[in-house]
């Protein structure tokens, strides 16, 4: 029952601030082949100030890495109730990861920025890999990622 709440509030605190519409948005992650295995990603969005505001989708399913997501797990403190209900497994090199979300309207062209943390086993972490704004004008163009991803697109 707990993390059935838990889910239920953070999907509320992102599909629905100041009571605002909803829509579906699709997230559509492209990982580069980069000869390793698969990445844990963690896709959360923080605030204009820069402050967490929840968490939307964790690809990889082993809570003992999550700590190599550091950027999502400084702002969570680790805290898997985060992501109960919304993680996936990790997603191999070259592949694809889409997911559709419901995004209140409310977080595009106010300040909010969606973030991707990646990590994959005996490479590199890549903290920050993506970080684009949440705009109208914004969806549909490709962001290059830093290391693991190749581009990251979102579309309403």
């Amino acid at each position: 029952m707990k993390s059935v709440l838990a889910t239920l509030a953070l999907t509320t605190a992102l599909t629905v601030p100041g009571l605002a519409l909803a829509r579906p948005v699709t997230l559509t992650t492209q990982m580069n082949t980069y000869g390793g295995d698969g990445a844990y990603l963690a896709l959360y969005v923080t605030d204009a100030q820069g402050a967490y505001v929840g968490s939307l989708w964790m690809a990889g399913g082993k809570s003992k890495y999550y700590e190599h997501l550091s950027d999502w797990y400084r702002a969570t403190g680790g805290d898997t109730a985060q992501i109960n209900g919304i993680t996936g497994a990790s997603v191999g090199a070259g592949r694809t990861l889409e997911i559709t979300l419901d995004l209140a309207d409310a977080l595009f062209d106010a300040g909010y920025t969606l973030h991707i943390d990646a990590a994959v086993e005996d490479m590199r972490d890549s903290p920050n890999e993506v970080a684009v704004p949440l705009t109208t004008e914004g969806a549909g163009a490709p962001v290059r990622g830093r290391r693991y991803i190749a581009d990251f697109t979102y579309d309403m």
